[in-house]
């Protein structure tokens, strides 16, 4: 019994058993900036607050083309449940091969550019004296592991593409057990390895990130089957739908930048906490995410079909998940406030903390829904939709960000009630969009 036919028999259950894999490989990332941020709490404010201006910057850059994973994922979908071609099929190898070699090409330019302009992008992001220094040595090390990780987001959308959800999980895990084995030895230093301080964080993600990246070829030509030839026609396909998304996540960024900005400018002991808060805002919205990935691949795979019924009942199992995990986890969130207060902020940021926490928490839900009705219409390839709900957001919430009094003494929880407000505006445009159809809607109407 194929995912799709499972997913038409007993939805609940076949989404939650897609996701669950799909979660461990999308934590990967978040969990890596979760363990960074506890060990670089040890080093000090500056350096907390660096690595939030960094981390946010590198977020940026990996957003603006994770359309590489996006649109490889629908494409490979669509083609295998047009075809039910199975995970041999040339196009599909031929595709990941396109998609892998624009990886490393945007990667390694990515790299390149931003060896010479981070201290630029560090002052963009507010941050001065030794916070910009920091960021600073921190993106340069980061960045060398950029090919590497757009290569693995090609591959993994791939493999997603023919409802393999467990190779990324194993890639993944691999990836940060040994970004956790690496960091205490290179920020601090030890076994006869200087201590790099920010800057061994840094270069524990890159390493990790190539390792991951060699293991995701490797199982990506054993799923796949070997490319006969590289298809030009694959290459331009994936830049032409990479157009809209990358439009979107610059949008994305835009908000999420300015954002980092205004906690920045604020003070060094706000960028700390909002980088606390960010993180674990992050780390769940990831998480939820695994849900939209799922719902990605079977909309695409039944549209590929024709069956547009079925698309829009694996939207609306997305949609329940999504919004149902976000209340349990805005609720976690809520819990272990004391737990996280004590971890990961120094005493001196401490008082800030709660607020915007608590603000974070409740948004969960909200978050859910936005990142649900994503994946939704990725699947459906409704791409210019989401780019134009996402700059919608950015201009009502950013200029709720532009307002905030940046010397008042609520000024970062002003900053985290703005975060969902864009939420809010995506969720909606998102949700609309299917339910009851508005526009020229892929999946609107029906039942």
């Amino acid at each position: 019994m194929t995912a799709s036919q499972s997913l038409a028999e007993r939805p609940h259950r076949t989404l939650l058993a897609l996701s669950i894999p799909v979660l461990g490989s999308l934590i990967a990332e978040p969990l890596t900036s979760l363990v960074d941020t506890a060990f670089v709490a040890r080093l000090g404010v500056e350096s907390l607050a660096a690595l939030g201006v960094g981390t946010m910057l590198l977020s940026a850059l990996f957003w603006a083309f994770s359309f590489l994973g996006v649109a490889t994922q629908t494409r490979v979908a669509s083609i295998h449940g047009d075809a039910l071609s199975g995970p041999a099929d040339r196009r599909c190898a031929r595709l990941c091969l396109a998609a892998v070699t624009l990886a490393l090409a945007l990667g390694a330019s990515v790299a390149l550019a931003g060896a010479t302009f981070a201290p630029v992008a560090a002052r963009a992001m507010g941050a001065e004296g030794e916070v910009a220094a920091l960021a600073t040595e921190y993106l340069r090390y980061r960045l060398l592991g950029a090919p590497a990780m757009l290569a693995s987001f090609a591959v993994f959308g791939a493999l997603r593409g023919v409802q393999d959800m467990h190779t990324p999980l194993w890639i993944a895990g691999g990836m940060n057990a040994l970004n956790l084995v690496l960091d205490p030895l290179l920020i601090f230093g030890a076994a006869g390895s200087p201590a790099l301080g920010v800057a061994g964080a840094a270069l524990a993600s890159s390493l990790s990130q190539w390792a991951g990246a060699v293991w995701a070829g490797v199982a990506a030509t054993r799923r796949l089957g070997r490319p006969d030839a590289f298809d030009w026609h694959h290459a331009r396909g994936l830049l032409a739908a990479g157009a809209d998304l990358v439009v979107r996540a610059g949008a994305l960024n835009a908000f999420l930048g300015f954002a980092t900005r205004q906690a920045t400018r604020i003070g060094a002991e706000a960028g700390a906490v909002h980088q606390v808060v960010r993180s674990a805002w992050f780390f769940n919205a990831l998480f939820l995410d695994a849900f939209a990935i799922v719902g990605q691949s079977l909309v695409a795979s039944h549209a590929g079909s024709g069956d547009r019924g079925a698309a829009r009942r694996v939207a609306r199992t997305v949609c329940q998940w999504s919004v149902g995990v976000g209340g349990a986890l805005g609720l976690a969130m809520l819990a272990a406030e004391p737990w996280v207060r004590r971890l990961y902020l120094p005493v001196s940021a401490a008082a800030l903390f709660a607020t915007p926490w608590r603000i974070a928490a409740w948004s969960q839900p909200v978050s859910g829904l936005a990142f649900g009705t994503d994946g939704i219409h990725f699947g459906s390839g409704d791409f210019r939709y989401l780019r134009n709900a996402v700059l919608a957001a950015l201009l009502l919430a950013g200029a709720a960000l532009a307002l905030i009094d940046l010397e008042s003494s609520q000024a970062l929880p002003f900053v985290w009630l703005a975060t969902l407000l864009w939420a809010a505006a995506r969720a909606v445009a998102g949700f609309l969009r299917v339910w009851p159809g508005i526009g020229a809607a892929p999946l609107g109407g029906g039942s």
